[in-house]
């Protein structure tokens, strides 16, 4: 098992497959599947990310996000080497996922206090023994840390069902990481300006909880009714937001 992991690992620096897979027009096509595949992916995945590094500062958020960027580079990394031994790995899954669960009932929970004592709606900042160790910063940083470890098995995943290539499982994480930092900004800069979006993020992330959840019993929600859901709920949240909006300039006049 080490030899073969050890192979996989040697066989990324084999220049020969690089030249021979880069001028390949089959090679591409893959390529091509791997980037549609990993844009889905990486939908939830930035929205995840994006939620957690919100309530920092805007320069932290985006140190964050760098430093989430190499955790995940540093796990698929490892885990392209594991390979198909992956599988086996199934309660980084069941942890990343009763993880989210917990973040969300506690921002749903915190919500409603908040709203039942009369508190104005103000960023969440991450509470807890981590950011009492680690501080705000260093606590969202690990809490994106963990999320990649639970997201690198579904991207390597997804890559093997491809191809067992070893250049398909390295292109595919490479590529999911690069638009996973680019959604997560966007979807930051559109919690800005609709506040309301915040709850919607934790709405998905609940769904995404109980889809990553549900691949542990062999029930596969696809990436595409991901997609449907998730425009359908921002589609909504855009139009609540417009019609308090709307209420607000009125009663200000």
């Amino acid at each position: 098992m080490i030899n073969e992991i050890l192979s996989t690992f040697a066989s990324m620096f084999d220049w020969h497959m690089w030249a021979e897979v880069l001028t390949s027009p089959k090679s591409w096509g893959l390529i091509l599947s791997l980037a549609v595949l990993e844009c889905i992916l990486s939908a939830d995945n930035a929205l995840v990310l994006s939620a957690f590094v919100k309530p920092l500062p805007k320069q932290q958020q985006k140190k964050a996000l760098i430093y989430g960027l190499w955790g995940a580079y540093l796990f698929r990394f490892i885990f392209i080497g594991l390979g198909t031994f992956l599988i086996k790995l199934w309660f980084i899954k069941l942890i990343g996922a009763l993880y989210l669960l917990w973040l969300s009932v506690k921002f749903f929970k915190d919500k409603l206090k908040g709203q039942g004592e009369g508190e104005e709606d103000t960023a969440r900042e991450p509470k807890g023994w981590l950011t009492k160790t680690f501080g705000v910063f260093w606590a969202t940083v690990i809490s994106v840390e963990l999320m990649d470890l639970a997201f690198s098995v579904d991207s390597i995943l997804t890559a093997l069902a491809v191809s067992e290539e070893v250049w398909v499982l390295l292109l595919g994480g490479m590529i999911g990481i690069l638009l996973m930092r680019g959604v997560a900004t966007f979807f930051i800069s559109l919690m800005n300006r609709v506040p309301e979006l915040e709850t919607t993020a934790y709405v998905l992330i609940t769904f995404i909880a109980v889809k990553m959840g549900l691949t542990l019993v062999d029930i596969e929600i696809r990436n595409e009714i991901f997609i449907i859901v998730m425009v359908l709920a921002f589609l909504i949240t855009f139009i609540i937001h417009a019609i308090r909006k709307t209420r607000a300039e009125k009663y200000s006049h």
